[in-house]
C-alpha cells in the first residue's frame, strides 16, 4: 500500500504519473552508464546519482546465461542490488532476448517498451512471446514519445516509440538542418529496428542520446528539416553502427563530443557508418566494444579506445562517469585507461 501511494506522487519530467522504483542509498553524486558487452546487442545500464537504475535492452538469450550475468556484474560494480527499470528498445533477440534470464538473476521493478510487436516475423513473435511471460507479474508501461521517465535525478525523454517521434523541438533545439539537403531519401522499414524506444537522458548539461536501432527513414523524421534534437555530449551509435542507420544527417547535426559503438566483433560497425561518425564535426573520440574483425584498421579505432580486442573476449566494457557540468570521464574496462572530456 505504501509503495502505491508513492507510486500515485512520482510525475516524469513531462508529467506522466509512473510507479517510483525502489531508490537504492546514493553512492555518488555522479551519473553512471555502463556499456555492456552482450556480443553485438545492447545492454546499456544507466545509474542516476539518486543511486536508481535503468537497464536498456538486456542482449542475447542462451550462451549458459552470459549476458545475463554481465548485466548482474555491472549492476554489482555500480553498488546496485536491483535493477529499478528495464527498457527494450524493440523486439529483436539482441536486444530483448536475455530477459528471461534477466529476471531470474536479480530484482527487477518496472519493465518499460513501446507496446506490442509491430513485426511480422515468425522469430520475433516468439522472443515477444517470451519477454511477456518473462515480465508476468512486474510493473509494466508502455511508452509514447514526449514521455518521460521518473527517474530522481536525471532526466529521461522519450523521443521515438512504435513508428511515432516526438514532433516538437526539444529545449535549446528546433534550428535548421543543413545537412538534410544532400541526405538521400531512405527506405521504408517495416521490421521492430524503427519501432525502437529512442531517448536522451540528461544530467544537469550533460546529454546522453540513444535511438536503439531506429533506422534511416526516423532518423530523418528527428533531424530534418529541422534538428528536433539538437546537440550531444555523448552518442551511442545507432543499431551498433550498422549502415541501415546513421544517415549523416542526424548523427552530424548532433555534433557529439564522443560516440560509442555498441558492435560484436562480427556485426555492426560497417566502414560507412563508422566514416560518417569518424567525420561528424567536432568529434572527440569514438570508441568501440569490440575490434571490427570483418571491416579493416582503417575503419577501428586505436586499441585503447576498444573494450574487447580479441573475438573470444571476456566481455569488458566501457564506463561513463558524467557530472551536472557536462564533464564526464570515460574507462576502458580492459585497460582501466581513462579520458576526461572536459565541460564545454
Amino acid at each position: 500500500m505504501r509503495r502505491m501511494l508513492i507510486a500515485a506522487f512520482c510525475l516524469s519530467f513531462f508529467s506522466l504519473v509512473l510507479p517510483c522504483s525502489g531508490a537504492q542509498t546514493p553512492t555518488s553524486k555522479s551519473l553512471q552508464i555502463y556499456f555492456i558487452d552482450v556480443e553485438g546487442g545492447q545492454s546499456t545500464l544507466v545509474v542516476s546519482p539518486s543511486g536508481e537504475s535503468l537497464l536498456i535492452d538486456t542482449g542475447w538469450p542462451g550462451s549458459e546465461g552470459r549476458d545475463a550475468d554481465r548485466i548482474m556484474a555491472a549492476a554489482h560494480q555500480a553498488g546496485i542490488t536491483q535493477i529499478d527499470y528495464v527498457l527494450i528498445t524493440h523486439y529483436h533477440r539482441d536486444h530483448v532476448g536475455g530477459v528471461p534470464q534477466l529476471v531470474d538473476g536479480i530484482k527487477v521493478g518496472t519493465f518499460v517498451d513501446h507496446g506490442p510487436n509491430l513485426e511480422d516475423s515468425a522469430v520475433t513473435r516468439t522472443d515477444y512471446a517470451a519477454y511477456e511471460k518473462a515480465i508476468a507479474g512486474h510493473a509494466h508501461v508502455v511508452v509514447k514519445p514526449g514521455w518521460g521517465l521518473p527517474i530522481k535525478g536525471i532526466e529521461v525523454h522519450v523521443l521515438s516509440a512504435a513508428g511515432d517521434h516526438i514532433t516538437s523541438p526539444l529545449p535549446g533545439a528546433g534550428t535548421a538542418n543543413l545537412y538534410c539537403g544532400s541526405e538521400p531519401a531512405a527506405a521504408v522499414d517495416d521490421s521492430e529496428n524503427a519501432r525502437s524506444v529512442g531517448v536522451l537522458i540528461t544530467y544537469g548539461k550533460f546529454r546522453f542520446l540513444d535511438l536503439g536501432d531506429l533506422t534511416k527513414q526516423k532518423e530523418l523524421e528527428l533531424a530534418c528539416p529541422n534538428n528536433l534534437l539538437g546537440t550531444v555530449d555523448l552518442f551511442l551509435v545507432t543499431h551498433h553502427g550498422a549502415d541501415l542507420s546513421n544517415s549523416k544527417a542526424l548523427d552530424w547535426a548532433l555534433h557529439p563530443r564522443v560516440a560509442v559503438i555498441d558492435n560484436g566483433p562480427r556485426k555492426g560497425s560497417s566502414p560507412a557508418a563508422w566514416q560518417i561518425v569518424h567525420d561528424s564535426p567536432g568529434l572527440e573520440d569514438l570508441w568501440q566494444l569490440h575490434y571490427a574483425e570483418e571491416s579493416d584498421k582503417a575503419h577501428n579505432v586505436a586499441d585503447e579506445r576498444i573494450a574487447n580486442v580479441k573475438e573470444n573476449c571476456e566481455g569488458k566494457y566501457l564506463k561513463v562517469v558524467a557530472q551536472s557540468d557536462g564533464t564526464f570521464t570515460l574507462t576502458n574496462g580492459r585497460t582501466g585507461e581513462q579520458k576526461t572530456y572536459s565541460k564545454k
